[in-house]
């Protein structure tokens, strides 16, 4: 594939400000055709970002001759089965994270991308980012000599929207279109991050609950994990605590010092060490799913090798509903 012109099922917000402009920055790569159930929305997107076509139903968009990649931007309920249609269909996919709303989604679409030998990456965009690789280099490096200990901190207080009646609450907070709540919306990027820079978590167990009552999905998590090297991990999650406790943060604490960073903030990476604390500021692209579009594009046109595959990325489902109990 030299020219890889891309159909979008969805056009939400991520399309608009972290995604959908990155596959027009990127050579080799063009978006044709938008699809949304949503008439009017579907026109408007194409209108003002200069697609070419939109559609209302999502097999009209993949089995469009000009589209020869899909990208996936609807809430994680329809993303096995969209990436199934696509992939059977013989076009690569490009699906927002979490990968689906459960492991067992997770295992059919590499079921269907190992049948059909077509490929299926995911929008773990945080692992191309230079904040994070950033991370990893000092890990790497042994700045902070051997890790022993992994800890992740997130509270915020509640969004505006989770006060609304259910019929006007946010899918995200809607555990059968979402997988669960806020909880299976951020902790994935936290997880996968973490699988990157120490292997695969291969325990996890976790408690949750719903403490404020606002909606139906859990507000309050903890966790426990191990990686696949046998370092130790926990979590703790609350979306609906006081804005006092707003918390981004993973902590790795390793022999020769401790290392801080957010994942959602980009508050300047903190390297605690015997020789005192250093800040480190990196800044991220405009857009910032672009570098993993481009490892993506570069790879459906036989000249690199992105590792954002749904195999990759399907371990963090897996920790993701040991933790919230769903097995």
């Amino acid at each position: 594939m030299k020219e890889i012109r891309w159909g979008f099922v969805g056009c939400g917000e991520v399309t608009e400000y972290k995604s959908g402009p990155a596959f027009n920055q990127v050579e080799g790569s063009s978006i044709v055709a938008v699809m949304s159930r949503n008439a009017d929305r579907a026109r408007s997107y194409a209108e003002r970002h200069g697609v070419p076509k939109w559609y209302t139903d999502a097999q009209a968009l993949i089995d469009d001759p000009d589209v020869n990649a899909v990208y996936i931007a609807t809430p994680p309920s329809s993303h096995a089965t969209y990436a199934i249609m696509a992939m059977r269909a013989g076009k690569p996919v490009y699906v927002e994270k979490p990968m689906a709303a459960s492991y067992d989604d997770c295992a059919r679409i590499n079921r269907v991308s190992q049948e059909t030998h077509v490929p299926c990456f995911v929008a773990y965009y945080r692992r191309y980012l230079p904040y994070f690789q950033k991370v990893k280099e000092l890990l790497d490096n042994g700045s902070i000599g051997k890790p022993l200990n992994v800890q992740i901190r997130f509270a915020c207080p509640p969004r505006e929207v989770d006060y609304n009646a259910p019929e006007a609450r946010p899918w995200r907070i809607q555990p059968d279109i979402a997988g669960g709540g806020y909880f299976y919306d951020l902790a994935p990027h936290q997880l996968d991050l973490l699988q990157q820079f120490f292997g695969v978590i291969v325990k996890a167990h976790g408690y949750s609950a719903n403490l404020a009552g606002l909606y139906q999905a859990e507000d309050s998590v903890s966790a426990c994990f191990r990686f696949e090297n046998g370092l130790p991990g926990s979590g703790s999650w609350c979306f609906a605590g006081h804005e006092s406790a707003r918390e981004d943060c993973i902590e790795i604490i390793g022999t020769e010092g401790i290392l801080c960073f957010s994942v959602f903030d980009y508050n300047p990476i903190r390297l605690h060490t015997s020789e005192g604390i250093q800040e480190i500021i990196i800044e991220n692209p405009k857009y910032v799913q672009q570098p993993l579009i481009q490892a993506v594009v570069e790879t459906l046109q036989g000249r690199g090798d992105c590792q954002c595959t749904a195999l990759s990325a399907t371990p963090t489902n897996w920790a993701l509903d040991y933790i919230l109990a769903k097995f």
